[in-house]
């Protein structure tokens, strides 16, 4: 993705506007409506994209088919509810759009930030007595 605009496939409903930010900010966003099945996902392009979100959790069963269609995917989860249990260590990110925006959001997936790079097995940061949140 380095230095290209990025591809998001966006399933379930966007009353939120994750999608319309993403587009905003340049990304390439195919949309999900209904039941995300293997067929859905590939017609949407989940091969290519660099993103997944999803933002009905009663469709978190989608969220193993994309990474098995796509291990590169990250799963972002933009819902104001958790993620079953049995799903919920596969996806990269949850987010609840009570406490960070679509804008916010959508400009960190686009920027590759923070929020888009999940990996942690890289550098001093992890070393022991790093921690992040020292708040």
């Amino acid at each position: 993705m380095a230095g290209d605009a990025c591809t998001a496939v966006v399933a379930g409903p966007d009353e939120h506007g994750i999608g319309e930010e993403l587009e905003a900010l340049g990304a390439t966003v195919s949309r999900i409506e209904g039941v995300v099945s293997a067929d859905a996902l590939k017609d949407a392009g989940i091969g290519d994209a660099d993103y997944f979100v999803l933002t009905d959790p009663d469709e978190a069963t989608g969220i193993p088919v994309a990474k098995e269609l796509n291990p590169s995917v990250t799963v972002v989860t933009y819902a104001g509810r958790s993620l079953p249990e049995f799903v919920a260590g596969v996806a990269d990110l949850a987010v609840d759009p009570a406490l960070v925006g679509a804008d916010v959001v959508a400009e960190e997936l686009v920027a590759g930030g923070p929020v888009a790079t999940a990996p942690r097995d890289h550098g001093a940061d992890d070393a022991p007595g790093a921690d992040d949140d020292d708040g």
